[in-house]
């Protein structure tokens, strides 16, 4: 009976000291895979983050260039309806002149001399602003640029060449102001 319950004690003891190195393997391990997946979530997170910080960055330097394209149109077109409102002032010297150029009253000629030089001026003023005088005359018509009232037929021009202007069409820093209303050619 002793050699049976040595035996027996001897399973016993080999069998506690297997759950012993068992449960230690089980808990050396749990810590290990814990820590692992932790530092895993950590890693996915900083990834989340780093992320969102990239994004912003980008959405500040988006919102950086359109505001400075936004103040650049400002400052080139903000001035736009003042000059809109000087160009009718434009075409009211111009038909002041058309009206008086071939009188032959001495004073009128003078009068015809100074109001031809306040428009120049008033010209080289608006200029210096950034408008410019949409030229038209000879030009081949363009809708761009162009607001057809007429055709006519017209010798020794090309078809949809302009052929008189009613009125001046002006641009603003390079963007179209106002088209120039003008009479093209048709040739059949």
């Amino acid at each position: 009976m002793t050699e049976t319950s040595n035996s027996n004690q001897e399973e016993v003891v080999v069998d506690a000291a297997e759950m012993d190195a068992e449960a230690q393997g089980a808990d050396s391990e749990t810590p290990a895979s814990e820590m692992g997946q932790e530092l895993e979530a950590k890693v996915k997170e900083l990834e989340v983050f780093k992320e969102k910080y990239f994004y912003l960055a980008a959405e500040m330097e988006n919102s950086r260039k359109r505001f400075e394209r936004e103040k650049e149109n400002l400052l080139k077109f903000g001035n736009e309806k003042v000059l809109s409102g000087l160009v009718e002032v434009i075409d009211n010297l111009d038909r002041t002149l058309d009206a008086i150029k071939s009188d032959e009253d001495e004073k009128v000629k003078n009068i015809f001399i100074g109001v031809d030089m306040v428009k120049k001026q008033m010209m080289d003023t608006l200029k210096s602003n950034g408008l410019e005088k949409v030229e038209s005359i000879g030009k081949m018509f363009d809708p761009n640029f162009h607001e057809a009232l007429a055709q006519q037929p017209a010798e020794g021009k090309e078809d949809q060449e302009i052929i008189q202007v009613f009125q001046d069409g002006y641009m603003l820093n390079g963007r179209l102001l106002r088209a120039a209303k003008v009479i093209v050619a048709k040739n059949d």
